[in-house]
């Protein structure tokens, strides 16, 4: 097979880059994760904080089996499958291969496109730059909406309504503007308890 075909069926993935560290948002924060960060997006989110990953073809492409090899190295078995924007490709291989190693697969997504993979836990994060894809709703265990604009928490309830009922809500300040927006989310949660507040606490420990 070409190396664009082995792309198309999950079976090679652009690796921009993979490294042991703590999960610093979200339902899992502080919890010891491997991440894979895989190369490609075309959400085009003006905040992004990892811009470079967006053109896939700046990153090496590497066998599922070595991106899994190299995950093993490290004690910890929570792997977040993360961009970029993963659903670009199948995550089928990927997943089914890191559980059979005993990984708990974690998946941190736009939902822009269709979704793919065996999934222990999907954190959907909306963006206003890119329709989702139906597909995310029905399994999504988190929606975390990132508050730029206080326009953005009427996009969040729209969203909150199309997730199941057992789908936790977050509402994350964007990093730049958190001075800003955290007085609003603090006021908008105590009065919408079913929502809660995701802070980027890998940030402040200043770890990737």
């Amino acid at each position: 097979m070409s190396t664009s075909a082995l792309v198309a069926a999950g079976l090679q993935l652009p690796l921009m880059e993979a490294f042991y560290t703590i999960q610093g948002e979200g339902r899992f924060s502080g919890h010891a994760a491997y991440f894979i960060r895989l190369g490609g997006c075309d959400v085009g989110c003006v905040w992004c904080d990892v811009k470079e990953s967006w053109e896939a073809g700046k990153w090496p492409i590497l066998p599922i089996e070595k991106i899994v090899s190299d995950a093993l190295a490290y004690p910890g078995r929570l792997v977040v499958i993360t961009g970029g924007e993963p659903l670009l490709y199948d995550l089928g291989p990927l997943t089914q291969l890191l559980k059979s190693k005993g990984f708990s697969t974690h998946l941190e997504t736009s939902g822009a496109h269709l979704f793919s993979g065996d999934f222990d836990w999907v954190c959907f994060s909306p963006k206003k730059f890119k329709k989702p894809h139906p597909s995310i709703y029905k399994v999504a265990n988190e929606l975390k909406v990132v508050v730029y604009h206080p326009s953005d928490l009427t996009f969040a309830q729209k969203h909150a309504t199309q997730v199941g009922s057992e789908c936790e809500l977050r509402l994350q300040p964007e990093w730049s503007r958190a001075n800003e927006r955290l007085p609003e989310l603090i006021d908008f949660i105590k009065n919408n308890p079913n929502w809660k507040i995701s802070l980027q606490t890998h940030k402040f420990m200043d770890i990737p």
